[in-house]
């Protein structure tokens, strides 16, 4: 039997005060330098229920790591190199994301930044072991905003019909027309607050972290996480369908005020339930099952060794050639000046000829449901008609800032919520259609609600561009903003009912011929 004084000795490793004096000047010329892009994070925080939780994120990210103390202590870490260049990386794109005033993308370069300091300190090994928080912490941060309208409104229409399928296996008759419920009595509209996303945030976040907690094998750790997406869009199903059901007994204050709030509550709770529950019949699974309580557990870092041998953890070189780069840059940030948007003078839509042409129109108002959502700064609904009784519905929704979520909402993601079908999908060049004579090339679209059909074209202006492509709409608004200091622009969207038996090519001479008259008039309201 081995003496006592035969053990072999293990090493703790500590950071000597100095060496803490480097590690906070280091995250602190960090944060400086994207102090503006957290300050509108947590704005964002504060005003967007789904993203309540950042609030918690950077404390269960930094009781991660505190966790996982006694580990960290033992192990002498070699920074890498590659961390450099990270670093490098993301305070480019912070440079860019303020320039362009650009919050996500310089939120999403503070954690790439982050994650390069880590490198450079702690090497790959020290990545590793950090891992978990690191990934934590890109839960507290947007998603691009018109990545979320597009997962919004695919939620919105999924909740909708499974919603409408419980309220008639409860008994109750009800049409569905896109994401508008008809009880007869009356009609429930699913907005884009009730879409699912306040719950699968949250929830995928919470999944996240309980899955770091649960002592099983992979395969049921990814099934957890991943099964948050199917419990987020069943249980907001089961609250549309409980808002449809008790408004037949209640009335409108069952879709509005406490009980439709209580409600969201209550189903939150039964989501973190379904997902426990399925955590604990999934510990029970395979050779090695055991009870929920064996299979989670927090676990609390060992102390310290006592008859460990203590030495200084010096930095690394790495790490001390990436804070330099951060502290320059610092400097550079604070010497740069502030990047404020330019918006252009302009006339306002209510001052729009109202008589185009042949067309004489007459001016329509948004509900306020769509402006809350919608958060434009001016816009246009008119419906003209020509000498011969054909109708068009002219839009126009003007920005005077495209940027950090706010933009133009795409027909193509919007139309379907409407209950129309898209029949058909392309682009289309009007002749001569533009002020100066330039072919103007458009979205063509073809929809269909039962036997009745329209023709819509819709188009972006920004900035003396006209553009088609959703996501080209986002790059320019990037080079704009850095070449520019301007984001502002304008959707402009035509629709035309389709008589019956009329053909489309006759539609579509209709809509040209308007497009003609209208666009030649737009120049003063959006500007170039």
């Amino acid at each position: 039997m081995l003496q006592e004084s035969a053990l072999p000795s293990l090493t703790v490793w500590r950071i000597t005060p100095l060496g803490w004096a480097g590690v906070a000047l280091s995250f602190g010329a960090l944060l400086a330098v994207f102090l503006g892009a957290l300050v509108a994070l947590v704005g964002i925080w504060g005003s967007q229920e789904e993203y309540g939780f950042g609030y918690l994120v950077p404390f269960i990210a930094a009781f991660l790591v505190w966790q996982r103390k006694d580990k960290l202590e033992l192990s002498r870490f070699e920074g890498s190199w590659t961390g450099l260049g990270v670093v490098a990386v993301g305070l480019g794109l912070g440079v860019l994301g303020r320039m362009s005033t650009l919050d996500t993308l310089a939120q999403y370069a503070f954690l790439l930044s982050l994650l390069g300091l880590i490198l450079a300190g702690c090497g790959w090994r020290g990545l590793r072991m950090l891992a978990a928080p690191l990934v934590i912490l890109c839960f507290m941060v947007p998603l691009p905003n018109y990545l979320l309208r597009e997962v919004s409104a695919q939620l919105q229409l999924l909740s909708s019909q499974l919603g409408v399928g419980m309220i008639r296996l409860a008994g109750t008759s009800v049409f569905l027309e896109g994401n508008v419920i008809d009880l007869g009595s009356m009609k429930l509209q699913v907005v884009e607050a009730c879409s699912g996303l306040r719950y699968l945030l949250p929830l995928m976040t919470l999944g996240f972290i309980a899955t770091y907690f649960y002592k099983v094998t992979l395969w049921k750790r990814v099934l957890v996480f991943v099964s948050t997406i199917p419990i987020t869009i069943a249980m907001n199903s089961l609250r549309i369908a409980l808002v449809g059901i008790t408004s037949e007994y209640f009335g409108k204050a069952a879709a509005e005020g406490f009980l439709h709030d209580f409600e969201g509550w209550a189903v939150f709770m039964l989501c973190l339930a379904v997902l426990f529950a399925e955590m604990a019949l999934l510990a029970r699974v395979g050779r090695d099952g055991r009870s929920l309580s064996e299979a989670f557990a927090v676990d609390l870092p060992a102390p310290s060794p006592p008859r460990a041998i203590r030495r200084a953890r010096e930095l690394p070189g790495p790490f001390i050639a990436s804070s330099a780069l951060v502290l320059g840059v610092a400097l550079f940030a604070y010497l740069l000046p502030d990047t404020r948007s330019v918006t252009p003078q302009r006339r306002e839509f209510q001052d729009f000829p109202l008589d185009l042409g042949a067309w004489r129109g007459r001016p329509d108002r948004l509900e306020n449901i769509y402006l809350d959502e919608l958060k434009l700064d001016d816009y246009i609904l008119a419906n003209y008609v020509d000498g011969n009784g054909h109708a068009v519905n002219f839009y126009v929704s003007y920005y005077a800032e495209q940027r950090n979520g706010n933009g133009a909402h795409s027909p193509r993601a919007c139309l379907p919520g409407d209950g129309w079908e898209i029949q058909s999908f392309g682009q289309v060049a009007l002749a001569s259609a533009t002020g100066d004579g330039q072919p103007l090339q458009v979205n063509r679209v073809v929809i269909q609600k039962g036997e009745a059909r329209q023709l819509v074209y819709y188009w972006f202006r920004q900035r003396g561009r006209i553009l088609t492509n959703e996501y080209s709409v986002k790059l320019w608004i990037f080079w704009d903003l850095l070449t520019r200091s301007r984001s502002d622009g304008a959707m402009v969207r035509l629709v035309t009912p389709l008589r019956r038996g009329e053909d489309l090519a006759a539609a579509d001479t209709r809509l040209a011929r308007f497009a003609s008259e209208a666009d030649s008039k737009l120049a003063p309201y959006v500007p170039d």
